[in-house]
């Protein structure tokens, strides 16, 4: 996959960002269509073709159930069509069914209600369980932090840095460290270019010196964000805003904060070398302390800590916990969030449209593998959580229509289909231009 990435860097940035959107948005389509799939084949239900793309077929080949597998010309999405289905929505009969209480048992039309739900519901589920299973698994590499927190790997900081792989912290400035109650402790910590601290060394009690335990160093950068506009890099360190120093990642936030959207001048250390730029925060939605989804200033930088702790093996309970959490956290701030938007709280510019994802695709892509994959997840998430929406054409629509058929005993009439389902089409229409107008204008 490097390189794969250096070449498509060096052909171009257009051809890198759209690769990586259609290899990001092809997994996560085929692992959405391939629930639908193969839940409706266990069902009972007859898959005619399964698409990943529309338009004109580039290849093809028909397994011995007779289902078409195919890739189309244009890979934006996907499809699964059943057997007598009307379109890939799965609205309507194509005219070789019959009404439902005399269609062959293995269509769409004439499976029974729980057959047609479970078949509907498993592509956002399989969404769900394909990212539970990428944080999972995440979590099983990368281990857990060790107890008691020891170093585990130094940066590169324009400070005083005394600390060594493997010591264990015991104390800031006299402060106990206490691993579970460390943002107060970090709040309190003095803002100066150097803090004594008090570690576990060799068997040995000793105090070094070290910078901030929260420095404003760049982790990462947030894809269109100011910062990424003019180019700030994971690994700078931010040194100065306005020419007034700061030592913490808190001291940035307050800082960025304090201009109120207009224009700033960072001074950011990068490989020894001080450079200088400007940009202009942005107001968008961010995650306050209290987990919520509030609008402030943001430059677009993601911050780190002073180093990379020790890590122990992480056991397959503690991975799956740690991969359900991921996933369920993705769900409930999606969801506050939209919320939020529907309501006024936080702008519209803050939803991704197809431009925004493309973008962030390159730029987890350009990050590494793991990246890359990490994003892959989320977005699946993303998607299954969008999908299960009570909006006709989409998955939860569908089910709103099985829960009608199985209060009332019969499914919505053909017109009352049509008519929802093209205010269905108009609603998912106006999403996604409100989403590419954020893209492009916001």
């Amino acid at each position: 996959m490097e390189f794969l990435t250096q070449f498509l860097e060096t052909s171009g940035g257009v051809a890198y960002i759209i690769f990586f959107f259609i290899v990001a948005l092809s997994i996560i389509v085929a692992v959405h269509e391939y629930g639908h799939y193969i839940v409706g084949r266990w069902c009972g239900i007859k898959a005619d073709v399964f698409s990943i793309g529309f338009g004109p077929v580039l290849l093809s080949r028909t397994d011995k159930r007779g289902t078409v597998w195919q890739f189309a010309a244009f890979p934006l999405g996907g499809y699964v069509k059943f057997k007598g289905d009307a379109n890939a929505a799965s609205v309507g009969s194509d005219g070789t069914v019959a009404e439902a209480a005399v269609a062959p048992r293995d269509t769409m039309l004439g499976a029974p209600l729980w057959a047609r739900a479970a078949t509907i519901v498993a592509g956002p589920l399989f969404n769900f369980i394909m990212s539970f299973f990428i944080f999972a698994g995440v979590g099983l590499s990368v281990g857990q932090v060790a107890t008691p927190l020891a170093v585990g790997e130094t940066k590169p900081l324009p400070f005083t840095m005394e600390l060594e792989p493997g010591d264990v912290i015991l104390s800031i400035e006299g402060e106990p460290f206490d691993e579970d109650n460390l943002g107060p402790l970090y709040e309190m910590l003095p803002t100066q270019p150097s803090l004594d601290y008090t570690v576990l060394r060799d068997g040995e009690e000793v105090t070094v010196q070290a910078p901030h335990p929260q420095p404003a160093t760049v982790s990462s950068v947030v894809p269109r964000s100011p910062a990424f506009q003019v180019e700030i890099q994971p690994g700078d360190v931010i040194t100065a805003v306005e020419g007034e120093a700061i030592y913490s990642f808190g001291e940035l936030i307050e800082a960025v904060r304090a201009v109120d959207g207009r224009a700033v001048l960072l001074d950011v250390w990068r490989d020894g070398e001080t450079l200088e730029f400007v940009l202009v925060p942005e107001r968008r939605a961010a995650q306050g302390a209290d987990g919520s989804i509030e609008e402030r200033y943001l430059i677009g930088i993601r911050g780190g800590s002073l180093f990379e702790p020790a890590t122990e093996p992480r056991g397959l309970l503690e991975a799956a916990e740690a991969g359900l959490a991921q996933v369920w956290f993705i769900i409930t701030a999606s969801l506050d969030g939209m919320w939020k938007m529907i309501t006024g709280v936080i702008s519209t510019c803050n939803i991704s449209g197809p431009v925004g994802i493309a973008v962030s695709s390159g730029a987890a892509a350009s990050e590494g593998p793991s990246s890359f994959i990490w994003f892959v997840a989320v977005l699946s998430a993303a998607v299954g959580l969008l999908n299960l929406l009570p909006v006709p054409v989409l998955d939860g629509g569908h089910l709103v229509f099985h829960a009608y058929e199985a209060v009332r005993g019969r499914p919505p009439s053909e017109k009352a289909l049509r008519v929802l389902m093209s205010v269905g089409l108009a609603m998912v229409g106006s999403l996604m231009f409100l989403a590419l107008f954020s893209d492009l204008f916001c």
